[in-house]
């Protein structure tokens, strides 16, 4: 504490606790707290201002409020012998002024000489060791459920104890998918009707298009039809004239012939 025994900030925590990982920069907070109804002026200081990095360092904390404060360590070669740290925090607070910015605190206020009453904190650093990632499901397990015997594996199961885990499978089985029907529907059954839906319309609409064309492909078999009986027509009239053309001439023949026997 400083010169004044009054509290002007409440910070929280007063241990630095950082997770160390070496060539990992890491962060932690703390949290100012002014609950007097004066506007409060803070700096943090530190004794390695090399290796950490505070933002911010200075502002001001209006009356009944909070003000977060990140402190990041950069990231370490190596990590000290013991993980002990010997690193210090400081944070200085003096009444200033409202209307007073962010801007206008400087290292000035917070000297002997300024005449403010300056509140200190001492703030020490701690590492701690870095969570430990969850452990793999083990193979041959589920989430959630216990792994599964093998009766290669030397375990005691016999053929009643089999048959029992089988049937209770079954009876389980038949129970989840009664509880399945129950339910709303999933997003993989909602998937699969919207999919049938859509082959549904393109279905249609195929079937519309080979309807369009079997009407058009009848349409043009009747004009040919009709085309066909007109030729037919027109092939028989010229039919009809050859055949007339053809007895005239044998009939002129014969006549021609009659004459020359009679010679």
């Amino acid at each position: 504490m400083g010169s004044d025994s009054k509290e002007l900030l409440g910070i929280e925590p007063l241990e630095l606790r950082f997770p160390f990982e070496t060539k990992k920069q890491i962060s932690c907070s703390m949290q100012l707290t002014n609950r007097t109804d004066d506007y409060i002026g803070f700096k943090v200081k530190t004794t390695s201002p090399k290796k950490y990095c505070v933002r911010p360092n200075s502002g001001i904390v209006p009356p009944r409020s909070t003000s977060d404060v990140i402190v990041s360590m950069q990231a370490q070669k190596e990590a000290p012998p013991d993980m002990q740290c010997k690193d210090k925090f400081l944070v200085q607070s003096v009444i200033v002024a409202e209307g007073t910015s962010a801007k206008d605190i400087t290292g000035d206020m917070f000297t002997k000489g300024s005449g403010n009453v300056v509140n200190e904190v001492k703030l020490r650093v701690v590492y701690v060791p870095p969570p430990k990632p969850p452990s793999p499901v083990r193979e041959g397990s589920e989430e959630g459920s216990s792994p599964r015997h093998s009766l290669s594996d030397g375990s005691n199961l016999n053929y009643q104890e089999v048959r029992s885990a089988n049937i209770t499978a079954w009876f389980n089985s038949q129970e989840m998918q009664t509880r399945e029907s129950d339910d709303p529907p999933s997003l993989a059954a909602v998937k699969a009707q919207k999919d049938q839906e859509g082959f549904t319309s393109e279905t249609s609409a195929l079937i519309s298009k080979l309807t369009e064309e079997r009407n058009s492909a009848i349409q043009q078999n009747n004009k040919l039809r009709q085309e066909l009986d007109l030729v037919r027509r027109d092939l028989s009239k010229q039919s009809g004239g050859f055949s007339f053309a053809v007895v005239a001439a044998i009939a002129l023949l014969g006549i021609l012939l009659g004459f020359i026997m009679k010679r």
